[in-house]
């Protein structure tokens, strides 16, 4: 067969297992408690961390490390801190500091809906992460309180957001997984759907379960899943085309399992909002005729809104709960701010009010090099060095509490609620997590009891051990500074 052909083929039938999660949007882990160390000196440190990176698991492992003092950018450790490292979801805290400081802890995205003439009416979409078929229920009452019953034709403008809906270095299974949904000028119910699997009698396939039946015509299923004995092993895969509307459903769900929820990213998010819409409409006795994407003129009459929360509660989502949704809509957010005109506002544009920023926070622009806001794409490199620059830089900054308060806190919050619980770190580490294949980091900071307030990034590339074992050494090494003390 010709390489062209063969490319064709592979593009038009290429399979993605839904189920294989990497570089998620990062639930929090329970790891394996650190072994507890006694209080060292700061001349202890290096000995310590280097026993840790030193093991002969580690021994094909790149280790990227630095320890500073925070505030006085005293150097307590570092290896190889300079260089290069695949980050993962540590991106985010860049992303974060950015667009805090770029936009305010009271930035708000607002979505309008635009009366035009000819019963014609217009949905403004800017980029709003957060919003949910809740909101589309208060914009369908506004419009009935002003009095409108009929909607001829509803047209969606989504030039506030251009370019790609997901990066093109995106791995083809993160676009296909719910933590990978596109990203454009509208988003709802963060652009995904949902339906659940039910066990049946014995033999037969499970039983699909949709939460959206508007979503359910969407799609032609192929269910070849089978229900088992009780108490037997749960094994589902959801697999789907590259191209077209097919969704096959595999593997087997115990007799007594409980519903199975899949989660998937939806493929059009303008025409997802439309149907979703048409649906909050009518609930409130509005009848809507046709529905299209198009373009609205600037001079049209403003007739509802809804506005998402402030960025102060959205930075919570981002770092805590590790949502690439979120950080690649805020991302945009930095473009729309310099350039508040339609189809102005993409990727790349942000990417460089995002350097910009950095640069102006004294983080060095060499350390670092993204293709996007979340830590989702393995061509984004980011030093360990980058990374405490910036968290340096924010806790100098007038937005440090808000910064602050959007990290997980070991053995609290967020992606670390299950890590160094019954450790001396608990509840003095803030920090951002991130998980590649391959790819673990860790940084923030840590308030130890007897020593002054520290900085700091580790972030191993080039790993074939678990995560878990990674996570475990990483975890040795921040417990060892919460128990750092001053000596004579």
């Amino acid at each position: 067969m010709p390489q062209k052909s063969s490319c064709i083929f592979l593009l038009l039938f290429f399979s993605i297992h839904i189920s294989i999660h990497i570089g998620i949007n990062q639930q929090p882990v329970k790891a394996q408690t650190p072994t507890p160390t006694a209080p060292i000196c700061p001349a202890q440190l290096k000995t310590t961390i280097d026993a840790v990176t030193n093991r002969p698991l580690f021994s094909r492992v790149r280790w990227g490390i630095l320890i500073q003092n925070l505030g006085s950018n005293q150097t307590l450790y570092s290896q190889d801190a300079q260089k290069y490292f695949t980050p993962a979801s540590n991106t985010k805290l860049l992303t974060t500091a950015a667009a805090l400081l770029q936009l305010g802890e009271n930035y708000r995205f607002r979505t309008s809906i635009y009366r035009g003439s000819n019963n014609f009416f217009y949905v403004v979409g800017r980029g709003d992460p957060s919003l949910t078929d809740a909101q589309l229920r208060v914009l369908a009452k506004q419009l009935k309180q002003k009095g409108i019953n009929q909607i001829q034709q509803l047209v969606v403008d989504d030039r506030y957001i251009r370019g790609e809906l997901v990066p093109s270095s995106w791995q083809w299974e993160d676009i296909y997984s719910d933590y990978g949904a596109p990203v454009g000028s509208v988003i709802l119910n963060q652009n995904t759907f949902s339906f659940n699997l039910l066990p049946q009698t014995l033999g037969k396939p499970a039983l699909i379960s949709w939460t959206d039946a508007n979503e359910a015509k969407q799609w032609r299923v192929i269910n070849q899943s089978v229900t088992t004995a009780q108490n037997q092993p749960i094994s589902i895969n959801v697999t789907r085309e590259l191209s077209g509307n097919v969704l096959r459903i595999q593997g087997q769900l115990a007799a007594n399992s409980q519903p199975y929820l899949v989660t998937l990213p939806v493929v059009d998010p303008n025409y997802y909002f439309l149907r979703r819409f048409r649906s909050a409409l009518a609930a409130e006795k509005i009848t809507l005729g046709r529905t299209s994407v198009g373009i609205y003129a600037n001079n049209q009459q403003e007739v509802a809104a809804v506005l998402s929360p402030p960025l102060s509660q959205l930075l919570v989502e981002i770092n805590q709960n590790s949502n690439n949704l979120y950080a690649e809509a805020l991302l945009r957010a930095l473009a729309i701010k310099k350039t508040p005109l339609p189809n102005q506002a993409t990727a790349d544009a942000a990417l460089e009010v995002l350097k910009t920023t950095l640069t102006q926070m004294e983080v060095n622009s060499s350390s670092y090099a993204l293709v996007d806001g979340s830590g989702l794409s393995r061509k984004n490199l980011i030093s360990p060095e980058a990374l405490v620059q910036t968290l340096q830089a924010m806790a100098q900054s007038p937005q440090a509490a808000v910064f602050r308060a959007s990290l997980p806190v070991a053995g609290v919050s967020g992606t670390l609620k299950n890590r160094f619980q019954n450790t001396p770190a608990a509840g003095i580490v803030q920090a951002k997590t991130g998980t590649l294949t391959g790819a673990i980091s860790l940084s923030g900071y840590i308030n130890p009891p007897k020593y002054a307030p520290l900085v700091f990034s580790i972030i191993v590339n080039q790993t074939e051990q678990p995560a878990s074992i990674v996570r475990k050494a990483m975890d040795e090494i921040v417990v060892s500074l919460a128990q750092l003390q001053r000596c004579q």
